[in-house]
This record gives structure tokens, sequence and C-alpha cells, in this order.
């Protein structure tokens, strides 16, 4: 499969790429000023949330089936909102832009294209967008079956590594030894150790198939 990178990048889609990096990667979540604005979560808004305690839509107090429905209901927002900055963002050239900047890192690092640049960046901090921008990307051809397999094993081992070692390990991020951002760093390394591992076993699978094809 050939990725179109010789197609010319514009200024327009380096803009747009880096509003997309800003906007799903957090690094404005925890700002004051309006910079704010541009980081996704907060474009979604904190709806179920009122003067500053947390009123859960779906209740306190115990798990359940009717929880995880509204949950799964409370990621529509985000996906959408998210999905439509992509289509208008991809308009104005930012998956060319994203395969440019991304690919001499991420080809070596994992063996995937630098198209899936803005999807390794937003699954930091959310594995849903990360998921459905990879779904995209294979069934638009801008990625293979592999190359798919490899990334999704990157993205589900310690998913949204940012949002939810700080969020879901804050009892344990107060009582580590060692950094919060060493602790990202090494769930980091580990992912990658994992998608090669995966990455490897295709090779070796596929070599023993064309071995088993030949001798047949």
């Amino acid at each position: 499969m050939e990725h179109q990178k010789e197609e010319k990048v514009t200024w327009k889609g380096w803009v747009s790429l880096l509003f997309l990096i800003i906007s799903f990667s957090g690094l404005c979540a925890g700002q004051d000023n309006f910079m704010r604005a541009f980081d996704l979560n907060s474009l979604v808004g904190q709806f179920g949330h009122s003067d500053g305690a947390k009123v859960a839509l779906q209740g306190v107090g115990g798990v359940g089936a009717r929880e995880g429905l509204v949950v799964a209901l409370t990621l529509i927002p985000t996906i959408m909102l998210a999905q439509g900055l992509i289509e208008v963002c991809e308009n104005m050239g930012a998956l060319r832009a994203a395969e440019k900047l991304f690919h001499p890192l991420l080809h070596p690092l994992m063996g995937i294209p630098g198209v899936t640049g803005l999807a390794f960046v937003s699954s930091f901090t959310s594995s849903d967008v990360g998921a459905f921008m990879t779904k995209d990307m294979y069934e638009a051809g801008m990625i293979t079956d592999d190359e798919r397999t490899i990334f999704a094993a990157y993205q589900y081992a310690g998913s949204g590594v940012v949002s939810n070692t700080i969020a879901a390990g804050a009892p344990l991020v107060a009582i580590s030894v060692v950094p919060v951002g060493a602790v990202i760093g090494m769930i980091f390394i580990v992912k990658v150790m994992g998608a090669n591992i995966i990455r490897f076993y295709l090779k070796y699978y596929h070599r023993k198939h064309k071995a088993e094809e030949e001798a047949a």
C-alpha cells in the first residue's frame, strides 16, 4: 500500500494539525485562560457536574448495568465532536501533514505509518478517540490490517495512559516513590514493547505461511 507522502502539504494543513494535536493531547486542559477553549474535553463540557461537586448523571452509590449504559452514552458527545473536528481538519490537509511529521518516528518505532500520528497523540488522553480514528483510517485504506493490529495492540494496553494514570491511579500517585512522569514513561515503553511483539509475530506468521504455500 502506498501512503500519500508525495502530496504537498500547505500551511493550512500544518495549522489544522497543530490545532488537533493541542486539542487532543490535553496540553491546555489545566489552563485558566482562553487557551482552555482549544481543549477537546473543555469543548465537550462538564454536563452532570454542579457547583464544583460531582453530581453524577447516573446517581450516587453502587455500580451496575445502568451506570455502564449511562457512562457509554456520555462518550457520544466527545466522539461526535472529535469526528467533526477531524473531518474539517482532514479536508484542510491535517492527515497529510501528520504523515510527514510522524512517519520518521512511528515507522521505526512500531512499523506504522505517520498518518496514525493524530490517533497516537489522542490515545494518550482518550482511548475512545484513538479507537474510532484507527477504525476510520483502516476503512479508508490508509493503513493495512497488520498496521491496524499493531496499533491496536499499542492502544489497548494501558489505554489513555496520561488521563487514566492520573485519574484512576490517583490513590497510588500520592504514595508513589517516583514522579508520575516516570510512571507514565514506563507505561509508554511497555506499550511500545507490546506493539513490537505483535509486529514481529505478524512478520513470523506471514513468513511461515508464505514458506508453506511455496512448499505446497
